[in-house]
């Protein structure tokens, strides 16, 4: 198979999505819950999931050539997975790990009416995925690598997360702009036990940009905290109890393990960023680093972009669609701000189909919705200190609102 440079390359966790169509029962979530009774369901639907379909798929969408990297399995689920991935191309296959050995990883999507889903995931071949499942000419040509998820995948976390710092730094010697996504771990699992502190205070100094969630983050930085306010609001979704001041204290610690960029992904209240101060670290972004005017444009930030306002269908995907929607702009050059609006753009796109990419637009359809003045969300997180630009529709923390690139 010939082999065409890409300019991204994202790699990591993959799986099917199996969800069957569930009709509203008389007793809730109970009437699923009862032994022995048979629950008559609908025809189930399949997609692709993980954060290399959703996020690598995105990236396509959104105009930019990008190879996929996953592990998967010799079996139906995995065949299933490749037959979907192969409409977007046959070169988005072409780097693909398929294992006799392994299982490919699942997810059962338990969706009733007027009821939170219930997900039942298998990790399967993720588990067992290293540095080595990674090919040479996968990364010859590309710009950027991103990398998905590590919480959901045993080799990744397993010894302190020894094997996600060999990824990283391998990518990051060659020259590579390295991008890292993070999944929530379940608490009563091994990667929910494991020093999550430990693990990026090794893995960051290759990290040139990190996306993770604010939960994410706060489970892994501060798991006390995470705990009591679980406790606090009977609830995982946390970001009521969030503000500026705690946002710029978690980015501080993930800047000073390393990464050269912080990105908070907020839920439906938008998108943080907090970008170093150092010029050396910004310049050692790699590949697709900000050079020039944008250089200064990036440095020394610390943003929120507020989400735009649509009538949201699913949520599956946005926080990677977010994702891709950034790496987009700025492996377009873009300045920081329009990277922002663009991420959350992006974002904004994807709630308003069920499924993860199906709302992505194209980069110019994008664009143009942006610059018709498409409203956004009123802010609700506290923001003491921060003030509104109207101009570039984002919230900026005083002194440290950076050159305008309208100005």
């Amino acid at each position: 198979m010939v082999h065409l440079a890409a300019e991204a390359v994202v790699a990591g966790h993959i799986c099917l999505d199996v969800i069957p169509a569930i009709e509203e029962k008389k007793q809730g979530l109970g009437a699923f819950l009862t032994p022995g009774k048979l629950i008559s369901v609908g025809p189930a639907r399949t997609s692709t999931g993980g954060a290399v379909p959703n996020t690598g798929l995105a990236l396509r969408r959104l105009g930019l050539r990008t190879r996929l990297v996953g592990k998967i399995g010799r079996d139906l689920f995995g065949d299933e997975i490749l037959h979907a991935l192969r409409g977007y191309g046959s070169e988005t296959i072409a780097d693909m790990v398929v294992s006799p050995e392994e299982h490919t990883s699942y997810t059962l999507v338990i969706n009733p009416p007027n009821v939170d889903r219930i997900f039942l995931h298998c990790t399967g071949a993720n588990d067992t995925f290293t540095a080595d499942d990674i090919r040479p000419e996968a990364l010859s040509g590309a710009r950027l690598f991103h990398f998905g998820y590590p919480p959901l995948m045993k080799r990744m976390y397993e010894e302190e997360g020894a094997e996600l710092a060999r990824l990283l730094s391998g990518v990051k010697r060659q020259g590579l702009t390295v991008t890292l996504d993070m999944a929530r771990p379940d608490p009563e699992t091994p990667a929910g036990r494991a020093d999550w502190r430990r693990i990026l205070a090794a893995a960051l100094p290759s990290v040139d940009l990190f996306f993770p969630s604010f939960e994410e983050i706060l489970y892994m930085l501060r798991p006390e905290t995470y705990r009591q306010w679980a406790r606090t609001l009977g609830s995982e979704d946390l970001l009521p109890l969030a503000d500026g001041s705690l946002l710029s204290e978690l980015a501080d610690e993930l800047l000073n393990m390393g990464a050269a960029a912080v990105a908070i992904k907020l839920g439906e209240h938008g998108l943080y960023l907090r970008t170093t101060a150092d010029p050396a670290r910004l310049a050692a972004m790699g590949a697709a680093s900000p050079v020039g005017e944008q250089a200064g444009n990036w440095l020394g930030r610390e943003l929120l972009a507020p989400c735009f306002q649509v009538e949201a269908a699913g949520t599956t995907g946005a926080g990677d669609a977010t994702i891709a929607g950034f790496l987009a702009a700025m492996l377009r050059g873009s300045t920081v701000e329009d990277a922002l609006l663009c991420a959350v753009g992006t974002g904004a796109c994807s709630v308003e189909e069920k499924d993860a990419v199906g709302g992505i637009p194209s980069w110019d359809r994008l664009m143009t919705r942006i610059g018709a003045g498409w409203a956004q969300r009123a802010t609700v997180m506290r923001l003491p200190g921060w003030q509104y630009d109207e101009r570039n529709r984002l919230w900026s923390s005083v002194g440290k609102a950076g050159p305008s690139p309208h100005d």
